[in-house]
Protein backbone atom coordinates (compact mmCIF):
# COMPACT_ATOMS: atom_id res chain seq x y z
CA UNK A 1 0.00 0.00 0.00
CA UNK A 2 1.55 3.23 -1.20
CA UNK A 3 0.51 5.26 1.84
CA UNK A 4 2.47 2.86 4.05
CA UNK A 5 5.36 1.27 2.15
CA UNK A 6 8.11 3.21 0.47
CA UNK A 7 11.81 2.36 0.39
CA UNK A 8 12.51 3.82 3.83
CA UNK A 9 9.60 1.99 5.44
CA UNK A 10 10.63 -1.30 3.82
CA UNK A 11 14.13 -0.89 5.24
CA UNK A 12 12.79 -0.04 8.71
CA UNK A 13 10.50 -3.07 8.65
CA UNK A 14 13.29 -5.34 7.48
CA UNK A 15 15.59 -4.23 10.27
CA UNK A 16 12.90 -5.17 12.80
CA UNK A 17 12.60 -8.69 11.37
CA UNK A 18 9.57 -8.22 9.12
CA UNK A 19 9.11 -7.92 5.37
CA UNK A 20 7.31 -5.00 3.74
CA UNK A 21 5.82 -5.42 0.26
CA UNK A 22 6.51 -2.61 -2.21
CA UNK A 23 3.76 -2.05 -4.80
CA UNK A 24 5.41 -2.06 -8.23
CA UNK A 25 2.31 -0.48 -9.77
CA UNK A 26 2.20 2.36 -7.24
CA UNK A 27 3.36 5.95 -7.07
CA UNK A 28 6.85 5.00 -5.89
CA UNK A 29 7.59 3.47 -9.30
CA UNK A 30 5.76 6.19 -11.26
CA UNK A 31 7.55 9.26 -9.89
CA UNK A 32 11.24 9.91 -9.25
CA UNK A 33 10.22 11.77 -6.09
CA UNK A 34 7.00 10.25 -4.76
CA UNK A 35 6.85 12.26 -1.54
CA UNK A 36 5.01 15.28 -3.03
CA UNK A 37 2.48 12.87 -4.54
CA UNK A 38 1.90 11.11 -1.23
CA UNK A 39 1.57 14.48 0.49
CA UNK A 40 -0.96 15.64 -2.11
CA UNK A 41 -3.15 12.57 -1.59
CA UNK A 42 -2.89 12.93 2.19
CA UNK A 43 -3.85 16.61 2.07
CA UNK A 44 -6.79 16.19 -0.32
CA UNK A 45 -10.30 16.95 0.83
CA UNK A 46 -12.31 13.75 1.20
CA UNK A 47 -14.80 14.96 -1.42
CA UNK A 48 -12.01 15.20 -4.00
CA UNK A 49 -9.54 12.50 -3.00
CA UNK A 50 -10.77 9.85 -5.45
CA UNK A 51 -10.33 12.22 -8.39
CA UNK A 52 -6.81 13.07 -7.24
CA UNK A 53 -5.93 9.40 -6.83
CA UNK A 54 -7.07 8.65 -10.37
CA UNK A 55 -5.06 11.58 -11.67
CA UNK A 56 -1.76 10.75 -9.99
CA UNK A 57 -1.96 7.06 -10.94
CA UNK A 58 -2.28 7.92 -14.64
CA UNK A 59 1.47 8.53 -14.75
CA UNK A 60 3.11 5.43 -16.28
CA UNK A 61 5.27 3.08 -14.25
CA UNK A 62 8.94 3.54 -15.14
CA UNK A 63 10.98 0.30 -15.36
CA UNK A 64 14.17 1.97 -14.13
CA UNK A 65 12.38 3.04 -10.95
CA UNK A 66 11.38 -0.57 -10.27
CA UNK A 67 15.05 -1.52 -10.35
CA UNK A 68 16.13 1.54 -8.36
CA UNK A 69 13.64 0.94 -5.53
CA UNK A 70 14.50 -2.73 -5.19
CA UNK A 71 18.23 -2.08 -5.23
CA UNK A 72 17.85 0.64 -2.59
CA UNK A 73 16.06 -1.75 -0.25
CA UNK A 74 18.59 -4.52 -0.85
CA UNK A 75 21.49 -2.14 -0.28
CA UNK A 76 20.29 -1.75 3.31
CA UNK A 77 20.82 -5.46 3.89
CA UNK A 78 17.16 -6.48 4.29
CA UNK A 79 14.78 -8.72 2.35
CA UNK A 80 12.76 -7.13 -0.44
CA UNK A 81 9.24 -8.26 -1.41
CA UNK A 82 7.37 -6.66 -4.30
CA UNK A 83 3.85 -6.98 -5.69
CA UNK A 84 2.00 -6.49 -8.95
CA UNK A 85 -1.33 -7.30 -10.59
CA UNK A 86 -1.90 -10.42 -12.75
CA UNK A 87 -1.87 -8.45 -16.01
CA UNK A 88 1.71 -7.33 -15.33
CA UNK A 89 3.00 -10.39 -13.49
CA UNK A 90 5.18 -11.95 -16.20
CA UNK A 91 6.73 -8.62 -17.18
CA UNK A 92 7.32 -7.44 -13.62
CA UNK A 93 8.67 -10.81 -12.44
CA UNK A 94 11.61 -10.59 -14.81
CA UNK A 95 12.33 -6.99 -13.82
CA UNK A 96 12.06 -7.75 -10.11
CA UNK A 97 14.36 -10.75 -10.24
CA UNK A 98 17.04 -8.92 -12.20
CA UNK A 99 16.99 -6.11 -9.64
CA UNK A 100 17.41 -8.56 -6.74
CA UNK A 101 13.94 -8.94 -5.17
CA UNK A 102 13.54 -11.84 -2.72
CA UNK A 103 9.78 -12.45 -2.95
CA UNK A 104 7.33 -11.81 -5.82
CA UNK A 105 3.65 -11.26 -4.99
CA UNK A 106 0.82 -11.38 -7.53
CA UNK A 107 -2.30 -9.83 -6.05
CA UNK A 108 -5.84 -9.21 -7.23
CA UNK A 109 -9.23 -9.01 -5.52
CA UNK A 110 -9.64 -12.77 -6.11
CA UNK A 111 -7.28 -15.09 -8.00
CA UNK A 112 -7.67 -18.67 -9.18
CA UNK A 113 -5.35 -21.20 -10.82
CA UNK A 114 -7.46 -20.84 -13.97
CA UNK A 115 -7.23 -17.07 -14.22
CA UNK A 116 -8.46 -15.83 -17.61
CA UNK A 117 -9.02 -12.48 -19.27
CA UNK A 118 -10.18 -11.22 -22.63
CA UNK A 119 -8.14 -8.03 -22.32
CA UNK A 120 -4.68 -9.52 -21.74
CA UNK A 121 -2.68 -12.74 -22.03
CA UNK A 122 -3.90 -15.45 -19.68
CA UNK A 123 -1.59 -15.87 -16.70
CA UNK A 124 -0.58 -19.44 -15.86
CA UNK A 125 0.83 -19.67 -12.35
CA UNK A 126 2.65 -22.93 -13.11
CA UNK A 127 4.62 -21.14 -15.83
CA UNK A 128 5.24 -18.10 -13.64
CA UNK A 129 6.56 -20.23 -10.78
CA UNK A 130 8.87 -22.13 -13.13
CA UNK A 131 10.19 -18.87 -14.55
CA UNK A 132 10.96 -17.44 -11.11
CA UNK A 133 14.00 -18.29 -9.02
CA UNK A 134 12.38 -16.56 -6.03
CA UNK A 135 9.25 -17.53 -4.06
CA UNK A 136 5.92 -16.57 -5.64
CA UNK A 137 3.04 -15.55 -3.37
CA UNK A 138 -0.46 -15.10 -4.84
CA UNK A 139 -3.81 -13.83 -3.65
CA UNK A 140 -6.34 -13.19 -2.70
CA UNK A 141 -8.37 -16.29 -1.92
CA UNK A 142 -11.06 -17.29 0.61
CA UNK A 143 -12.16 -20.74 -0.61
CA UNK A 144 -10.91 -24.27 0.12
CA UNK A 145 -11.03 -25.72 -3.40
CA UNK A 146 -9.65 -22.57 -5.00
CA UNK A 147 -6.77 -22.48 -2.52
CA UNK A 148 -5.98 -26.14 -3.12
CA UNK A 149 -5.80 -25.59 -6.88
CA UNK A 150 -3.51 -22.60 -6.44
CA UNK A 151 -1.21 -24.54 -4.12
CA UNK A 152 -0.85 -27.28 -6.71
CA UNK A 153 0.74 -24.77 -9.12
CA UNK A 154 3.86 -24.59 -6.95
CA UNK A 155 3.33 -21.23 -5.24
CA UNK A 156 5.14 -20.57 -1.96
CA UNK A 157 2.43 -18.54 -0.22
CA UNK A 158 -1.21 -17.54 -0.50
CA UNK A 159 -2.93 -14.37 0.71
CA UNK A 160 -6.32 -14.78 2.38
CA UNK A 161 -9.10 -12.22 2.48
CA UNK A 162 -11.63 -10.33 0.39
CA UNK A 163 -12.61 -6.89 1.64
CA UNK A 164 -11.71 -6.87 5.38
CA UNK A 165 -9.17 -4.04 5.22
CA UNK A 166 -9.94 -0.68 6.80
CA UNK A 167 -9.43 1.12 3.48
CA UNK A 168 -11.17 -1.49 1.30
CA UNK A 169 -14.72 -1.06 -0.06
CA UNK A 170 -14.96 -4.32 -2.02
CA UNK A 171 -17.70 -5.71 0.22
CA UNK A 172 -19.77 -2.59 -0.40
CA UNK A 173 -19.03 -2.19 -4.11
CA UNK A 174 -19.18 -5.84 -5.16
CA UNK A 175 -21.13 -7.38 -2.28
CA UNK A 176 -18.45 -10.06 -1.98
CA UNK A 177 -16.58 -11.12 1.13
CA UNK A 178 -15.97 -13.84 3.71
CA UNK A 179 -15.17 -13.28 7.42
CA UNK A 180 -11.43 -13.58 7.95
CA UNK A 181 -11.50 -16.37 10.54
CA UNK A 182 -13.66 -18.55 8.27
CA UNK A 183 -11.57 -17.78 5.21
CA UNK A 184 -8.28 -18.43 7.02
CA UNK A 185 -9.51 -21.72 8.48
CA UNK A 186 -10.68 -22.94 5.05
CA UNK A 187 -7.44 -22.03 3.29
CA UNK A 188 -5.40 -23.52 6.13
CA UNK A 189 -7.38 -26.75 5.73
CA UNK A 190 -6.47 -26.72 2.04
CA UNK A 191 -2.80 -26.29 2.99
CA UNK A 192 -2.97 -29.30 5.29
CA UNK A 193 -4.65 -31.40 2.59
CA UNK A 194 -2.06 -30.28 0.05
CA UNK A 195 0.70 -31.48 2.40
CA UNK A 196 -1.15 -34.76 3.02
CA UNK A 197 -1.03 -35.33 -0.74
CA UNK A 198 2.73 -34.86 -0.72
CA UNK A 199 2.95 -31.17 -1.56
CA UNK A 200 5.25 -28.67 0.12
CA UNK A 201 3.92 -26.47 2.88
CA UNK A 202 2.43 -23.29 1.42
CA UNK A 203 2.43 -20.28 3.74
CA UNK A 204 -1.10 -19.10 4.56
CA UNK A 205 -1.05 -15.33 5.02
CA UNK A 206 -4.14 -13.64 6.46
CA UNK A 207 -4.36 -10.33 4.63
CA UNK A 208 -6.40 -7.47 6.07
CA UNK A 209 -8.69 -6.82 8.99
CA UNK A 210 -5.86 -6.48 11.51
CA UNK A 211 -6.57 -3.62 13.90
CA UNK A 212 -5.11 -4.76 17.20
CA UNK A 213 -3.07 -7.59 18.67
CA UNK A 214 -6.17 -9.70 19.26
CA UNK A 215 -6.86 -9.79 15.51
CA UNK A 216 -3.32 -10.99 14.83
CA UNK A 217 -3.67 -13.72 17.46
CA UNK A 218 -7.00 -14.91 16.05
CA UNK A 219 -5.54 -15.13 12.55
CA UNK A 220 -2.77 -17.48 13.73
CA UNK A 221 -5.23 -19.50 15.83
CA UNK A 222 -7.33 -19.92 12.67
CA UNK A 223 -4.38 -21.51 10.89
CA UNK A 224 -2.36 -18.63 9.44
CA UNK A 225 1.42 -18.87 9.10
CA UNK A 226 1.78 -15.09 8.78
CA UNK A 227 -0.29 -11.92 8.56
CA UNK A 228 -0.35 -8.99 6.15
CA UNK A 229 -0.98 -5.71 7.98
CA UNK A 230 -1.73 -2.34 6.41
CA UNK A 231 -3.64 0.38 8.23
CA UNK A 232 -2.07 -0.07 11.69
CA UNK A 233 1.32 0.53 10.08
CA UNK A 234 -0.02 3.66 8.35
CA UNK A 235 -0.06 5.08 11.86
CA UNK A 236 3.66 4.46 12.32
CA UNK A 237 6.05 7.38 12.34
CA UNK A 238 7.98 5.65 9.54
CA UNK A 239 5.01 5.22 7.16
CA UNK A 240 5.19 6.91 3.77
CA UNK A 241 2.12 9.09 4.41
CA UNK A 242 2.50 9.64 8.16
CA UNK A 243 -1.04 8.56 9.02
CA UNK A 244 -3.04 7.80 5.84
CA UNK A 245 -3.81 4.62 3.95
CA UNK A 246 -5.47 3.64 0.70
CA UNK A 247 -5.66 0.27 -1.00
CA UNK A 248 -4.26 -0.87 -4.34
CA UNK A 249 -7.73 -0.87 -5.93
CA UNK A 250 -8.62 2.62 -4.69
CA UNK A 251 -7.29 4.46 -7.79
CA UNK A 252 -8.99 2.07 -10.26
CA UNK A 253 -10.15 4.32 -13.14
CA UNK A 254 -13.34 2.35 -13.77
CA UNK A 255 -14.50 0.92 -10.44
CA UNK A 256 -12.63 2.03 -7.30
CA UNK A 257 -12.86 -0.54 -4.51
CA UNK A 258 -11.25 1.39 -1.73
CA UNK A 259 -11.00 4.75 -0.06
CA UNK A 260 -8.42 6.85 1.76
CA UNK A 261 -8.58 6.55 5.52
CA UNK A 262 -6.89 8.70 8.15
CA UNK A 263 -5.49 7.04 11.25
CA UNK A 264 -3.00 9.65 12.41
CA UNK A 265 0.52 9.04 13.62
CA UNK A 266 0.32 6.92 16.74
CA UNK A 267 3.64 5.27 17.49
CA UNK A 268 6.93 4.12 16.06
CA UNK A 269 6.99 0.99 13.94
CA UNK A 270 8.99 -0.76 16.64
CA UNK A 271 6.35 0.06 19.27
CA UNK A 272 3.57 -1.28 17.07
CA UNK A 273 5.44 -4.47 16.26
CA UNK A 274 7.56 -5.21 19.31
CA UNK A 275 6.57 -2.74 22.00
CA UNK A 276 6.78 -1.70 24.69
CA UNK A 277 3.17 -0.57 24.41
CA UNK A 278 2.33 2.90 25.66
CA UNK A 279 -1.45 2.38 25.35
CA UNK A 280 -3.92 -0.15 26.71
CA UNK A 281 -6.08 -0.86 23.63
CA UNK A 282 -4.01 -3.55 21.89
CA UNK A 283 -2.80 -1.31 19.07
CA UNK A 284 0.87 -1.74 20.04
CA UNK A 285 3.23 -4.67 20.65
CA UNK A 286 1.59 -7.19 18.32
CA UNK A 287 4.45 -9.66 18.80
CA UNK A 288 4.06 -9.48 22.57
CA UNK A 289 0.33 -10.11 22.27
CA UNK A 290 0.98 -13.18 20.13
CA UNK A 291 3.55 -14.59 22.54
CA UNK A 292 1.21 -14.06 25.48
CA UNK A 293 -1.71 -15.65 23.65
CA UNK A 294 0.38 -18.74 22.95
CA UNK A 295 1.19 -19.02 26.64
CA UNK A 296 -2.40 -18.48 27.78
CA UNK A 297 -3.61 -21.19 25.38
CA UNK A 298 -0.84 -23.62 26.36
CA UNK A 299 0.83 -23.63 22.93
CA UNK A 300 4.60 -23.97 22.74
CA UNK A 301 4.86 -22.61 19.20
CA UNK A 302 2.81 -21.36 16.25
CA UNK A 303 2.24 -24.89 14.96
CA UNK A 304 0.52 -25.87 18.21
CA UNK A 305 -1.36 -22.56 18.39
CA UNK A 306 -2.86 -23.23 14.95
CA UNK A 307 -4.77 -26.14 16.50
CA UNK A 308 -6.29 -24.49 19.58
CA UNK A 309 -10.07 -24.68 19.92
CA UNK A 310 -12.06 -21.65 18.81
CA UNK A 311 -15.62 -20.57 19.55
CA UNK A 312 -17.93 -17.95 18.07
CA UNK A 313 -18.60 -15.48 20.88
CA UNK A 314 -19.71 -12.05 19.64
CA UNK A 315 -20.08 -10.66 23.17
CA UNK A 316 -16.66 -11.76 24.44
CA UNK A 317 -15.09 -8.33 23.88
CA UNK A 318 -17.89 -6.50 25.70
CA UNK A 319 -18.67 -8.91 28.54
CA UNK A 320 -17.83 -7.27 31.87
CA UNK A 321 -16.52 -4.11 30.15
CA UNK A 322 -19.31 -1.67 31.05
CA UNK A 323 -16.98 0.74 32.87
CA UNK A 324 -14.44 0.74 30.04
CA UNK A 325 -17.22 1.48 27.55
CA UNK A 326 -18.73 4.22 29.69
CA UNK A 327 -15.37 5.89 30.22
CA UNK A 328 -14.04 5.23 26.67
CA UNK A 329 -10.83 3.62 27.89
CA UNK A 330 -9.10 0.31 27.12
CA UNK A 331 -11.49 -1.93 25.14
CA UNK A 332 -14.16 0.76 25.34
CA UNK A 333 -12.43 3.16 22.96
CA UNK A 334 -14.47 3.84 19.85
Amino acid sequence: MDGVVDVDFAIAMGKLGGVAVLNLDGVHTRYEDSKPIIDRVAAADKSNVNAILKEVYREPVKPHLIADRIKAIKAAGVYCAVSTVPARAEERAEQAQKAGADVFVVQGTVLTARHSSRSYHQLAFEDLVRACDIPVVVGNCVHYETALELMETGIAGILVGVGPGAACTTRGVLGVGVPQVTATADVAAARDEHMRRGGMRVAVITDGGMRIGADVCKAFASGADAVMIGTPFAGAEESASKGFNWGMATPDPNLPRGTRVHVGTRATLKEILLGPARVDDGSQNFAGALRSALGVCGARDIAEFQHVEMVIAPSITSEGKALQQAQHVGMGKS
